[in-house]
């Protein structure tokens, strides 16, 4: 009979408990990621806005990219959509805007990370704080951030919590995806679609990379 004898500190512990209640965990953590609890909070928040992101994205490079492969817009292919020249304000104008609004924005979450529901306080918010209802850090809630009332019970929003971060993953690894076909075949994702579509059997990701590094 073989014996195992497990030793956790108090820390280790708080990081066990921790991976056991994270959505969507089943104990992979080849980089041991989980094993500083505080670290491990972060890491999920991390998670979590760049799967909105990811989400954001897809939706709005599908979006665009119909409208142009359609003739219903001229917009710019999306890996270019950066360079475009806008009439109303030069380049380095509208990154500063960027930079101070994103600056903002992820600083007021940060400062909610830290301590929790103080970004909810009277004054904090330019007045806006009624609006918002921050619900707990990572969802923010309120008729601004939340119109249609999803998971108003952010405790027990398992079912919830659990779609975005499933949809979330799949919108990363999709974002990825996209990355690389523009990269290889340099023309957008409903090109790329409508070239395999034409001619499902030959025109494959396997045809594509061999004839790329041919």
């Amino acid at each position: 009979m073989v014996f195992f004898e497990l030793k956790l500190d108090q820390r280790g512990f708080l990081a066990l408990i921790l991976l056991l209640t994270l959505m969507e965990d089943f104990g992979f953590d080849p980089l041991g990621l989980g094993e500083d609890p505080d670290s491990l909070k972060w890491y999920v928040q991390a998670e979590l806005v760049h799967a909105r992101f990811a989400m954001a994205g897809i939706a709005g490079i599908l979006f665009t990219d119909l409208l142009r492969t359609t003739g219903i817009s001229k917009l710019p292919v999306w890996y270019e959509a950066g360079a475009t020249k806008f009439s109303f304000a030069n380049t380095t104008t509208l990154l500063i805007v960027q930079l101070i609004l994103m600056g903002f924005v992820e600083t007021k979450r940060y400062m909610d990370f830290i301590k929790p529901g103080s970004q909810a306080q009277e004054g904090s918010f330019f007045g806006l704080e009624p609006a918002l209802e921050g619900l707990e850090p990572g969802y923010p809630g309120g008729p601004l951030l939340n119109p249609l009332g999803l998971a108003k019970d952010i405790k027990n929003a398992h079912e919830w919590k659990l779609k975005e971060i499933k949809n979330g993953r799949l919108a990363m690894i999709a974002m990825l995806g996209i990355f690389v076909q523009a990269s290889v075949t340099h023309v957008g994702p409903i090109d790329n679609l409508m070239e395999h579509l034409s001619d499902p059997w030959h025109k494959t990701i396997i045809q594509t990379l061999s004839t790329s590094t041919s």
